[in-house]
């Protein structure tokens, strides 16, 4: 399967940018679905869609911003259908825990006609490293509007991995994997782990979904806090406190624990400031 081309879409993101690392030191033939690509790939751009999938034995696809934003479910059915004209075999796509319209999205791959694995992923570990939370663990200070409400935190490095096992193994066609970590952690224990792993004080402040949105209005302007505040009310209500077995079915391993994301991060300079 090597000598078929994989499309990453989202290549540039925290999943893709690391499957196509991957999928390329194993030697297989990536194609990267970026705007800034050899061949582009852009969501907003539908001609670019059929050039980047012609030749394409199968794709990821990661939907930016979220796939709660509006049309993001006729952009999927959309492309599956492009897809399917291109002769492309299995698309693997990456879903959130916890969203209606995520699983919108899972129900029209499912029903595409083509070959699918669908990876439903709990929240990133990563948004503490790389992510709009980065700068919060520098300031010492992560204000989410979580309450008590406990996460089964997952590492990107394990969707990563199950991803790329996707595209390029036929025993998980047409499987579904719930990706977690392997404990429920609460974002006060999340921060006491990020202290302990920085040797800098930080805390868990839970905020209302009012301040967040305020905040989020600042960064990204008011639609993307209203997308965004959207999402947090529904998946920040308990819904997830429970663990999924998609890692262990897909890799036949433990997913990675949030205690090892963290030391890796910062032995990795992750939260360095700059100089």
């Amino acid at each position: 399967m090597q000598n078929q081309t994989i499309l990453v879409i989202g290549s540039t993101g925290k999943t893709g940018s690391r499957i196509a690392a991957i999928l390329a030191e194993r030697g297989f033939s990536v194609r990267h679905g970026s705007r800034k690509a050899a061949i582009p790939f852009d969501w907003e751009a539908p001609e670019t869609w059929a050039a980047a999938l012609d030749g394409v034995s199968s794709a990821y696809v990661s939907y930016f911003p979220d796939l709660a934003f509006p049309g993001a479910s006729e952009k999927i059915e959309a492309l599956t259908k492009v897809a399917a004209e291109a002769g492309v075999k299995r698309l693997v796509l990456l879903s959130g825990r916890g969203e209606s319209h995520a699983q919108a999205a899972e129900a029209i791959v499912a029903k595409s006609g083509l070959d699918y694995t669908l990876v439903r992923a709990s929240w990133f570990a990563q948004n503490f490293s790389e992510g709009y939370l980065r700068d919060q663990v520098l300031d010492g200070i992560v204000a989410v509007p979580a309450g008590t409400v406990r996460e089964p935190i997952v590492d990107v490095d394990d969707i990563a991995d199950v991803a790329v096992a996707a595209l390029t193994e036929d025993r998980h066609s047409r499987q579904f994997y719930e990706v977690t970590g392997p404990r429920l952690l609460g974002f006060d224990e999340m921060a006491a782990e990020l202290a302990a792993a920085t040797g800098r004080p930080v805390r868990y402040m839970p905020i209302t979904f009012d301040a967040f949105h305020a905040a989020m209005t600042e960064a990204g302007g008011t639609f993307v806090a209203d997308v965004f505040t959207a999402i947090s009310r529904e998946v920040l209500d308990g819904r997830n406190e429970s663990l999924g077995d998609g890692v262990q079915r897909a890799l036949g391993r433990a997913p990675r624990d949030f205690t090892d994301f963290a030391q890796a991060a910062a032995a990795q300079g992750a939260w360095r400031k700059a100089a």
